[in-house]
């Protein structure tokens, strides 16, 4: 039988053991209750760190969620050069922008200049990915609430559309197809897709109107005549609103000095006449070559719609605006003007300053004499007219920047 001191004791003995008497334990006992303390702690902040990201647990982005007097537009081939411009405005007029782009011909540098002059929440996001990726395009619209889409995204040189058919097809046509089924399944309601003259190919007469006959002649336009044709069978059982821009050739930049055309060094010699004429006049080609001198023109070199920029994605903030469910609108953007490739070249020197040393070569594969449009319609139905039609002032909006950025986005 125990004594009454050895009862009272035991029961000191028998409490809870504190903090504090970890100094009067063996090493060893002291040793594995430290051990299990850390083992609880760990298995705390694990916990944490997982509800924390559980979807169930994080407040939805604002991008998913539609809000009332706010239109959410996603911009695929947001990180090119049309593409970018058209952020750009869009911002600028308070829509809320997402660009999707794989960056195979966009720059990351003009995204960068996007986000610096609109870093307020819920303006702009960027999303890395390949239109070609099925789970990818799925993802992005399942976890984004779009209003409508401006489909820039694609491959758009005439020569290297000769040299890789079945790329052109699969980047354009194949992935048109892509956004289509998903903004059908999403409920995106507007649709704003990026075509060209280059459907037309060499039409009989001039100007080239609406309903001039689409006979394209190489692979890009061929790429983009079936994306347009998919597009207009989808629609007449569909209630989306459909817009279709026919444009000519892109020249200009932002007049505010905050974006330009940078094409891949790579691509330069497949690229637009103006990159071409800008690199001859800073040095980096020797000269400048002019494709094609025996077209039956007036001076034998091709005549072109040149369309600023700027006028290009005024064009489709307002074909956005005027969207009607169940419609589609098809317009070519234009200004109505043609001017051959030397008349080009000659305001380029002026532009620039510099005495282009031009040379001359047999015609490029895929290219063809005159086009130039015809913008009554769009005049008449979207009250949209060219603004910058001075060749000569839109090369030098463009060259400003060209000196500024040698190097394009590389420094950004």
């Amino acid at each position: 039988m125990l004594s009454l001191f050895g009862v009272r004791n035991q029961r000191r003995n028998s409490r809870p053991l504190s903090v504090g008497d970890m100094d009067y334990l063996e090493p060893k006992t002291r040793k594995n209750l430290l051990g299990k303390l850390l083992l609880l702690a760990s298995l705390v902040i694990l916990a944490i760190i997982v509800i924390s990201r559980s979807s169930s647990f994080t407040s939805p982005s604002v991008f998913s969620q539609r809000q009332e007097g706010v239109t959410h537009v996603l911009v695929t081939g947001g990180a090119g050069y049309i593409g970018s411009h058209a952020a750009l405005r869009l911002l600028k007029d308070s829509y809320r922008v997402t660009i999707v782009d794989n960056l195979s011909r966009g720059n990351l540098g003009a995204v960068k200049v996007l986000q610096g002059l609109f870093p307020q929440t819920g303006r702009l996001q960027f999303i890395y990915a390949d239109l070609g990726d099925p789970a990818a395009v799925e993802k992005i619209f399942s976890e984004n609430a779009f209003d409508a889409v401006m489909h820039f995204a694609a491959v758009a040189y005439v020569g290297e559309s000769t040299l890789y058919p079945l790329k052109y097809y699969h980047n354009i046509t194949s992935n048109t197809l892509g956004v289509l089924e998903a903004m059908a399944r999403h409920k995106v309601k507007k649709l704003i897709y990026s075509s060209t003259c280059a459907t037309y190919g060499e039409p009989e007469k001039m100007p080239i109107t609406e309903d001039t006959p689409q006979v394209p002649i190489n692979p890009y336009g061929k790429a983009k005549k079936m994306a347009e044709d998919m597009i207009l069978d989808f629609s007449k059982n569909s209630d989306m609103a459909v817009m279709i821009l026919r444009y000519f050739n892109v020249i200009g930049s932002d007049p505010g000095g905050r974006l330009g055309e940078a094409p891949r060094p790579e691509l330069r010699e497949q690229g637009r006449i103006s990159g071409a004429c800008f690199d001859a006049a800073r040095g980096f080609i020797p000269g400048l070559q002019v494709k094609g001198t025996d077209y039956k023109t007036s001076d034998g070199t091709c005549i072109r719609d040149y369309i600023d920029v700027t006028d290009l994605v005024d064009a489709h903030v307002k074909a956005l605006q005027k969207a009607q469910p169940r419609k589609v609108g098809i317009y070519n953007v234009g200004t109505g003007k043609g001017r051959s490739v030397k008349e080009f070249v000659e305001a380029c020197k002026k532009a620039t300053g510099v005495e282009i040393k031009v040379d001359f070569f047999p015609r490029r594969p895929g290219d063809y004499a005159e086009v130039y449009s015809d913008p009554t319609k769009i005049l008449r139905d979207l009250n949209w007219t060219a603004q910058y039609t001075n060749l000569q002032d839109s090369l030098q909006v463009a060259w400003r920047w060209q000196k500024i950025h040698p190097h394009g986005y590389a420094s950004y």
